[in-house]
């Protein structure tokens, strides 16, 4: 009787076992479309109902076939524009056929801007896959400053290399370089502005000069714990502050993206890759 139960048991833990696996694998290859709505009294009434969609952390995870699976839902999305925010490949298992692949299919669908992310700092190919995208349509902004204009009305988008591109690892020295870098490429101007930038963590000086910024790098914590939130994310450690959603410091936003694809650790729980899509609304006077 004893080793009957005891057989039950260790059937019943293996059974759980499976179910914790397949769960695992369900959640980490099932994408989903998350839409956050940004109001603002500085934006014109032209880009009332902008969208615009954010890939981030790619980390060369492919979805389908030449990731159609992942095409087919940002087509879905139905954006004006599409961002991504760093990470499009991951240093340790660098593909950049199949990232070029993504992004000359993505900029066929919208306008496609990027910003490049850690792993593309300590890349050797990075060069190559900077060309590889204005190749494929894609505006690279490195450190740069685009305008997006709807009739006689214009805002600004810009992108923000990465801290790492200057050499700098330690927290002291990015956030002078996030501030040194945004000061030079940011207007002082009235005019609405959109950051791309890999890294949440520095939400607090983005908010000095931008009105909206999109990041990424936090993979959502990882793990999202039920009533805590995420687990971890690099640049936070523990608990982080910013790991997704919708932010709000000072009048300005910041929208962070779950991501795609994983690094280091291999699978995520509780947090699904996710498509970012944002909705601007014009606040009148």
């Amino acid at each position: 009787m004893k080793t009957m139960k005891k057989q039950i048991t260790w059937l019943i833990i293996f059974i759980a076992f499976l179910l914790l696996i397949a769960w695992i694998v369900f959640e980490n290859s099932h994408l989903e479309i998350n839409e956050w709505h940004v109001a603002s009294q500085k934006l014109p009434e032209a880009f009332d109902g902008f969208r615009i969609a954010q890939i981030s952390d790619l980390h060369n995870a492919e979805f389908g076939k030449n990731n159609e699976k992942l095409l087919s839902l940002l087509k879905q999305a139905d954006a004006d524009i599409i961002v991504m925010t760093g990470d499009l490949i991951d240093s340790r298992k660098t593909d950049l056929e199949a990232a070029l692949s993504f992004a000359k299919e993505a900029a066929l669908i919208a306008p496609t801007y990027y910003a490049n992310g850690n792993h593309e700092a300590r890349e050797t190919v990075y060069e190559q896959l900077k060309q590889g995208l204005l190749d494929c349509g894609v505006a690279v902004l490195e450190n740069k400053r685009t305008d997006l204009t709807i009739g006689s009305s214009t805002i600004h988008l810009i992108g923000m290399n990465d801290p790492a591109f200057a050499g700098q690892y330690t927290d002291a020295g990015m956030k002078q370089t996030v501030e040194n870098q945004l000061s030079e490429i940011v207007p002082d101007n009235n005019r609405y502005k959109i950051l791309l930038a890999h890294r949440p963590e520095y939400f607090s000086i983005y908010a000095q000069h931008v009105d909206l910024a999109f990041c990424g790098h936090a993979h959502g914590g990882q793990f999202i714990l039920p009533f805590i939130g995420g687990l971890a994310a690099p640049g936070q450690g523990l608990l982080p502050e910013y790991y997704s959603g919708l932010y709000e410091k000072n009048g300005a936003h910041m929208i962070v993206s779950r991501g795609i694809g994983n690094s280091i650790i291999p699978f995520r729980i509780n947090n699904n890759p996710e498509i970012v899509v944002a909705e601007l609304t014009c606040i009148s006077d």
